[in-house]
């Protein structure tokens, strides 16, 4: 089996239990990040992470903790595969020889390059996931009390095509997600290798334990949420914008106007969950893949 063959594989399955872990966090972060800035002397929709949870049960159950979960289960395979596969291309063009183990600093250049691969698949996902688990949380907003209620990923994507400028409308937020996705595998796939390499004494990690691979999967996780997060407010804020009237006409001037008006905690609106999240979700991720990997020799 070649190695595309076998990073493919193993990606896979690192991304579905990825997925399966952290959705839930995933959905209460989109819902802090898009809900409208409350009107003065009024609260904001959800007070917190644990409130959002509460009201997300009360309205939709367990299952809208998981709204929005069908466009990246159906992506997953494609979204994994090009990212260790482009990692592992990568890896391959910068060895001195075959099986030559990569310091830090050409993991981080391997993980820059899967992040400018992985954005042309990660955006329109992300749009349709954002739009499923935010629609709740804007429902009430007076600006918003027209939004389009979407049946399903499907329906979301019907809806853009038809009605927001074609395949281009699946494409909104792209800069935002290249500014999330370059940076923070490159940050991600080296403190993972740096990680690897301290537990293992030397280059030679081949005989990690799985305790090992965790700790460094879940710390290289949460090392991308905390370089990046600013990034990937911006991100969902402009993928469920309104098209006909929107609120920000760029990645910059979203970034000004939640500055001004909700200043820098505006910017981390969700950072709870995200990083809770991120850490036992990549744990799972870089686990799967690398049991998954080391099966297929």
């Amino acid at each position: 089996m070649g190695d595309v063959v076998k990073d493919l594989t193993a990606g896979t399955v690192g991304g579905a239990a990825q997925l399966i872990c952290g959705h839930p966090f995933d959905t209460i972060k989109v819902k802090l990040q898009s809900q409208p800035a409350p009107l003065p002397g009024q609260p904001p929709k959800y007070a917190g992470a644990m409130d959002a949870v509460r009201q997300t049960l009360a309205a939709e159950g367990p299952r809208g903790l998981y709204k929005g979960m069908g466009a990246p289960l159906a992506t997953v395979a494609a979204f994994n595969a090009v990212l260790f596969s482009v990692r592992g291309q990568m890896e391959a063009l910068l060895r001195s020889e075959p099986g030559a183990p990569l310091t830090v600093n050409q993991q981080v250049i391997c993980g820059a390059g899967a992040g400018v691969a992985v954005s042309i698949l990660a955006c329109p996902t992300e749009l349709i996931k954002c739009r499923l688990q935010a629609q709740s949380a804007l429902a009430d907003s007076a600006s918003t009390g027209a939004a389009v209620k979407y049946g399903g990923p499907m329906d979301v994507a019907r809806h853009v095509l038809r009605s927001e400028g074609g395949v281009r409308g699946l494409f909104k937020g792209l800069v935002p997600t290249m500014a999330r996705e370059v940076p923070g595998n490159a940050v991600m796939f080296g403190v993972y290798e740096a990680l690897k390499q301290f537990f293992a004494g030397g280059q030679d990690t081949s005989k990690l334990g799985r305790g090992s691979l965790i700790v460094a999967g879940g710390l290289a996780g949460g090392s991308f949420w905390l370089l990046v997060y600013p990034t990937d407010v911006i991100k969902s804020v402009i993928q469920v914008d309104d098209y006909r009237n929107p609120k920000f006409s760029g990645s910059m001037d979203a970034f000004r106007k939640i500055l001004a008006l909700e200043g820098i905690k505006g910017l981390y609106k969700g950072f709870g969950p995200a990083m809770a999240r991120s850490v036992p979700a990549n744990a799972a991720c870089f686990l799967a893949y690398e049991v998954t990997r080391s099966s297929l020799g």
